[in-house]
């Protein structure tokens, strides 16, 4: 008996042995074609709330977001969710060729109350809210959000068409950061995001080759940019709410949700230089 107990704790030790063996992991001699970037976006949001509220519900909600800047210039950012994980903010959404950003990006949400008189105001325009009943941000959230910016573009490689508003990801359902968010300020100012070259913009004012563009070939220039758009041959509510998400973005002076001589140059000035 004590033989086959010598026998069975040799043989325990001996396997003990074999799953202790230590392996090298080589991550240099291959790589593998198939990949592609885990975070790729950045996604700006506005909170249409006050700071208390937007902590409460950005901390004990069902919906999150990676960064926080409230309208206090006392308090810092908030990293509310770590980086390595997922925050819930995105919702339905698609650009370029990705779909469910949440999994890809990164989410900020900047305190805003987003709309002046919002019931009155959406009661009389509908999704369509002019330019100008949209809320200023704060000088230093924008200060905040410029610096915070310029770390997660330099960790992450994030390109400039890359660094969105909820609204160009989602823009039949959603239009913030809205018409007052300052895209052309922080590329001009902070060199950060995409914007058009004025020079290509002037090219494209043709009104000649805008009017003989079918919408078909528009739409298909707004996809090639990025945006989600359907197939009609029309400039249907769909589609001038995608209409309008693009000018918040790169047109808001001219907010309308139709689809122009301005706007149109404007798509082609940037397609020519980011596509």
């Amino acid at each position: 008996m004590k033989k086959y107990s010598k026998v069975l704790i040799l043989l325990v030790l001996l396997l003990s042995s074999c799953t202790s063996i230590n392996y090298s992991i080589d991550n240099k001699k291959f790589s593998s074609k198939g990949q592609n970037e885990r975070i790729k976006y950045i996604i700006i949001h506005y909170t249409a709330t006050t700071d208390e509220v937007s902590v409460r519900a950005l901390t004990k909600g069902n919906v999150s977001s990676h960064y926080l800047i409230t309208s206090k210039d006392e308090e810092p950012i908030y990293n509310l969710v770590s980086l390595d994980k997922r925050a819930w903010h995105a919702g339905l959404s698609e650009f370029g060729d990705r779909r469910n950003l949440n999994d890809t990006s990164i989410g900020i949400e900047i305190v805003n109350l987003g709309i002046k008189s919002y019931d009155e105001t959406e009661k009389k325009y509908g999704f369509f809210i002019p330019e100008d009943k949209y809320i200023e941000f704060e000088e230093g959230q924008i200060k905040k959000l410029a610096f915070l910016l310029k770390e997660l573009i330099k960790k992450y490689n994030i390109k400039p068409k890359d660094i969105l508003g909820h609204s160009d990801i989602a823009p039949t359902r959603k239009i913030d950061p809205g018409a007052k968010f300052p895209w052309e300020r922080l590329y001009k100012e902070y060199g950060i995001g995409a914007w058009y070259d004025e020079k290509d913009k002037i090219f494209f004012m043709n009104e000649k080759l805008y009017l003989v563009t079918p919408i078909s070939e528009i739409k298909k220039d707004l996809r090639k940019y990025g945006y989600k758009i359907n197939n009609t041959d029309e400039w249907d509510e769909e589609s001038r709410r995608v209409v309008y998400s693009f000018q918040a973005h790169f047109n808001s002076k001219n907010l309308s949700g139709m689809m122009d001589l301005e706007t149109f140059a404007i798509l082609k000035a940037l397609n020519r230089k980011y596509r």
